[in-house]
């Protein structure tokens, strides 16, 4: 490129140590590549898992030195600065939402790890590219082959995934929702275990999942026709001085919600949800559905709330529509599922529901300890209950097994609290709080969003919410008398012995819905400390 008289290259200034968390965790995924290629086949397990928790561990670290370091923004009444040339917005929301799943990942790196439940090796296909049925594929089986690439394709989706939320721009936006997206739809595939279900889930999140992307790459296109600029602060103030274009702004709003609806499971968006949940490895599923959902609403409270602020009266009334059709439809049909997956991921819409009422609160309210609760503080706190929640939920889904694996049919889990009283009593707590039940984080939770809410003026919304709650309430207690009440089929459920990696997991989801439920302050004073967002 030749550069005219009088102009220099100026290369962009990468501040290298507030983006330290998001380097570490690109770099090991990249040497946990190299070690795919180098190392022998027998050791790459121990190597593998040493790496992801080293780098994860590293990553944490590192996300508390910066948050330690944050400086006052000198525009906003906020904390933190803009980096990369403008790229990623390092500020409070966005060490919260890098510590969040990041702790989520550690223990979700576990549930991968896991061999003992399925006798001395790990829950992914032994050779992927095996066609179900091959003698191939019964080749590596009797080998006792192992995929230990799904951790480097873990590190490369929980960068993507810190990426996501923090990007300052639509294009940076953009190229973390596929960093995110591509290494899940390959992992969504390697189930050892049914896997024609499994391949099918991959198939159809993945084409699915393009077409959300080509929605939201289009409306990219129409909001940059209108500002002139992809930066969401210049978006921001274009949007403020509009004087025309409204059919293009307005345009570019709807489809680039498409893209970001769709990952959140959000109603008329969910469809994929229940398919990919029963299909892919329930480890995968668990890590998706907390990790991915977090990343998700991170961006679109972003997006929404810095680049589309200024035209909240515009966006405010699809919010609304959209969170009644996903508890509604997340709920009711939830009360249909069979499949123990299915329920849960149908629950799992409905919270998407819970946290878009939330996300509506726009104004901050007094709580009764005289401190502010603001509707990003609300839904940040929701975001950690529910991500606690839902990763111990499948957890005790890996253990129930029969012959075949796995057993998530619902008659199958008929006096499991006579087999195993313990695991099914900590599965209720887990669903009681889902329900939110009060002493359980879910209630805090949903009180956090709906009192964030109400002080927006959106209460229609909020009693909506409130009798969606009764009914979501409803396939949670039915799963419980299940489990105590009814006789078992057969021979009754059967519950695997996991080893401690599996047990750490359900422990410490246990833990947090306990503490959460009871002495919720610590927590929501670190949502409220992160502040607001910077531009």
């Amino acid at each position: 490129m030749i550069l005219a008289a009088g102009n220099t290259f100026q290369a962009p200034s990468i501040e290298y140590s507030l983006l330290s968390p998001l380097l570490i965790v690109f770099g090991v995924a990249i040497v946990g590549v190299l070690v795919e290629a180098f190392a022998p086949r027998d050791r790459r397990y121990v190597i593998q898992i040493g790496l992801a928790l080293l780098g994860i561990v590293g990553a944490l670290v590192a996300t508390v030195i910066v948050s330690a370091n944050l400086t006052d923004h000198p525009e906003t009444p906020a904390k933190g600065s803009v980096a990369a040339d403008g790229a990623i917005a390092v500020d409070g929301p966005t060490m919260f939402i890098w510590g969040t799943l990041l702790v989520l990942s550690l223990i979700s790196v576990l549930l991968f790890a896991e061999r003992a439940l399925e006798g001395g090796i790990m829950s992914f296909a032994g050779q992927a590219a095996a066609l179900p049925g091959t003698e191939a594929e019964r080749e590596a089986s009797t080998r006792g082959l192992e995929h230990t690439e799904v951790f480097p394709l873990m590190l490369f989706a929980i960068g993507g995934m810190m990426l996501f939320p923090a990007s300052n721009d639509l294009l940076t936006m953009f190229v973390g929702l596929e960093i995110l997206s591509l290494p899940l739809y390959l992992l969504c595939g390697l189930a050892r275990r049914r896997r024609l279900l499994s391949q099918e889930a991959a198939m159809k999140y993945f084409l699915l999942g393009a077409f959300s992307s080509g929605f939201f790459i289009y409306g990219i296109a129409l909001v940059y026709g209108y500002a002139g600029s992809m930066n969401l602060g210049d978006i921001s103030e274009a949007i403020s001085g509009r004087i025309g274009g409204q059919a293009l702004l307005l345009g570019g709003i709807g489809m680039v919600a498409v893209g970001m609806l769709f990952k959140v499971s959000a109603a008329p968006f969910h469809a994929w949800t229940p398919d990919v949940y029963q299909g892919a490895p329930t480890a995968v599923t668990a890590f998706m559905a907390a990790c991915t959902k977090i990343a998700a609403f991170g961006a679109l409270l972003r997006l929404f709330y810095v680049g589309f602020g200024s035209a909240r009266w515009d966006w405010t009334p699809m919010i609304w529509i959209i969170a009644i059709l996903t508890m509604v439809i997340g709920s009711v049909l939830a009360l249909t599922q069979s499949d123990i997956k299915r329920m849960l991921a149908y629950s799992s819409i409905a919270h998407a529901g819970f946290i878009l009422v939330g996300f509506v609160g726009v104004h901050a309210v007094a709580t009764t300890d005289g401190t502010r609760l603001s509707s990003l503080q609300a839904v940040l706190f929701y975001l950690v209950t529910y991500g606690f929640m839902t990763i111990g939920a499948f957890a005790v889904v890996t253990m129930v097994r029969d012959a075949g694996g796995e057993t998530t049919h619902l008659s199958r889990w008929a006096g499991l609290g006579r087999e195993a009283p313990v695991l099914a009593g900590v599965f209720a707590f887990f669903l009681l709080g889902m329900a939110g039940i009060p002493l359980t984080s879910g209630f805090t939770g949903k009180w956090a969003v709906f009192t964030s809410a109400v002080s927006g003026g959106a209460w229609p919304l909020v009693v909506v919410a409130v009798l969606v709650s009764v009914v979501a309430a409803f396939f949670y207690v039915r799963v419980i008398v299940l489990m105590y009440f009814s006789e078992p089929v057969g021979e009754g459920p059967t519950v695997a012995t996991p080893s401690i990696m599996t047990t750490i997991v359900i422990a410490v989801g246990f833990a947090a819905t306990v503490a959460l439920g009871i002495l919720p302050g610590p927590v929501l004073d670190l949502a409220a400390s992160a502040g607001q967002f910077i531009r």
